[in-house]
C-alpha cells in the first residue's frame, strides 16, 4: 500500500509538473513523459510507451490529458489514471484563468507575442525529436513489417493526404492480424 502511495505521488508531481513546464502541445509532453517514466524511473519499458502514445493519439480529447490517462492507468490503473490527469488539467486551467483575465493586456504587448513566436521554433525542435527517437525504436525493432508500416502511414499522410482517422484504424487492423497470426504460429 505505501509503495502503491508513493507512486501515486511521484505521478501526480511529474505530471503536474511536466504539465505546468511544457509549451507546445500535447506531442512535446508525450516526449517528456517518455524522458521521466521511460528512461529516468523506469516503469514503462520503450515499446510500452509507443504503445501507450499510439492509444493516447488514436482517443478523442486533446493528446496530453489522454498520453496521462493511458500512463497513469499503466501504473496504478484507474486511481493513476485519474490523479495523472488532475495534475495534468490543473497547468493550463489555471493558465488560461489567468490569461483570460489579462487577455487585452497579453493581446498588445510585444514582448508576450515575440517570446510566444521564439517558443513555436522550439516546439518544432522538440516534435521533431519525438518523430525521431519513436522512428527510431521502430527501425531498431529490426522488423521489417513496422518499418514498411510506418513508412507507409507517413506516405499516406503526408504525400496523399489520407485522413489520419483512416490510417489509425488501417494500423490498428494490421496490428490485430499480425497479433492473431503470431499467436496462431505460437500455437
Amino acid at each position: 500500500m505505501q509503495s502503491r502511495k508513493k507512486v501515486l505521488i511521484k505521478l501526480f508531481v511529474s505530471t503536474l509538473y511536466l504539465s505546468a513546464f511544457t509549451f507546445g502541445g500535447g506531442y512535446v509532453i508525450v516526449t517528456l513523459m517518455k524522458k521521466k517514466f521511460v528512461d529516468e524511473y523506469h516503469w514503462i519499458e520503450d515499446g510500452e510507451m509507443l504503445d501507450l502514445v499510439a492509444i493516447a493519439q488514436s482517443s478523442p480529447g486533446a493528446i496530453a490529458v489522454n498520453g496521462a490517462i493511458v500512463v497513469g492507468y499503466k501504473l496504478a490503473g484507474l486511481l493513476g489514471a485519474l490523479v495523472a490527469t488532475i495534475a495534468t488539467v490543473i497547468p493550463p486551467f489555471v493558465i488560461i484563468s489567468l490569461i483570460s483575465m489579462f487577455y487585452n493586456a497579453f493581446r498588445t504587448n510585444f514582448v508576450v507575442s515575440e517570446i510566444l513566436e521564439g517558443m513555436q521554433a522550439g516546439v518544432g525542435a522538440v516534435i521533431a525529436s519525438v518523430v525521431f527517437d519513436m522512428g527510431a525504436d521502430v527501425v531498431r525493432e529490426k522488423s521489417a513489417a513496422s518499418v514498411v508500416i510506418m513508412a507507409a502511414a507517413f506516405i499516406a499522410s503526408c504525400c496523399f493526404g489520407v485522413n489520419v482517422i483512416y490510417i489509425i484504424i488501417a494500423c490498428a487492423l494490421i496490428g490485430v492480424v499480425r497479433t492473431l497470426a503470431k499467436r496462431r504460429r505460437e500455437k
